[in-house]
Parts: C-alpha cells; sequence; structure tokens
C-alpha cells in the first residue's frame, strides 16, 4: 500500500510547491506629523481612485498610479478662509514598489488667503523613504 501512495504522494508534493514569488508594494502614509516650521500640515484620505475609503495611516498599494483625494487639517491662525473653502484636493501619485510616501497638506503664506478661496493649500509628498512591504489583500 505505501508504494502504491509513495508516487501520489511525492507527485502532489511536487504540484504545491510553487518557487516564493515575492510580491512588491509601496505604502502611502498620513500619520507623521510634518514639520510646521515649512508650512506643512497633516492631511486625511478620503477616497482611492474616487472610491470612498476608512482613513488608516498606512495604505499598502501595489506599484502603479493612483489617484488620492485628500481633506487638509491645518491649524494655522493665519488661516482666514471661510469653512465651505476647506474641501478637498487631489494628488495623483505613481507609488513605486519600496517606497513609502508621507502626504502632506503645503499651505501658501504668500499672500493673505480669505474668503471661499480654496487655493490656499495644496497637497504633496513631503518625504519619501525605501521600505519593504506586501501589499494589503484588499487593495
Amino acid at each position: 500500500m505505501v508504494r502504491r501512495l509513495l508516487p501520489l504522494l511525492l507527485l502532489l508534493g511536487g504540484c504545491s510547491s510553487t518557487p516564493d514569488v515575492q510580491l512588491s508594494c509601496g505604502i502611502v502614509s498620513g500619520y507623521l506629523e510634518p514639520p510646521a516650521a515649512e508650512h506643512l500640515y497633516r492631511v486625511v484620505v478620503t477616497h482611492l481612485n474616487d472610491k470612498a475609503v476608512l482613513s488608516r495611516p498606512n495604505f499598502r498599494l501595489s506599484p502603479g498610479v493612483y489617484r488620492f483625494t485628500l481633506a487638509e487639517l491645518i491649524d494655522d491662525p493665519r488661516l482666514k478662509v471661510a469653512l465651505a473653502a476647506r474641501g478637498t484636493k487631489y494628488l495623483d501619485l505613481k507609488v513605486e514598489a519600496g517606497k513609502r510616501y508621507h502626504l502632506a497638506a503645503q499651505l501658501y503664506t504668500d499672500k493673505p488667503y480669505v474668503g471661499n478661496n480654496p487655493d490656499y493649500w495644496q497637497p504633496k509628498v513631503w518625504q519619501e523613504e525605501a521600505v519593504e512591504c506586501e501589499p494589503d489583500v484588499q487593495n
């Protein structure tokens, strides 16, 4: 009986052993506090590729181009725009394998921004760093 099962077990064992495929990804983060001295502030991701997401500190993504919808968290006494002007903005980002991208809101201080002027800020990547990761299942 063992002699009959041995070839079958060897065959099945060969089927289950596949070469290690290393998955690669990049990470987009919004959890680090950017340097306020450079007029940079935190942001919250509200949408990824136009789909609403629950905000989280890190988004592990396969390499590719993604569209982030961001809301700024600017807390600066110079900012005098109306609450209605404090809307979301887009950031299109090419995510590369092995990189972490830290997002921020760049507050423009070149002139006073008041009323309904939404041009007081722009989303940006304020820091990049090398990282090892595997993609989330829910990409």
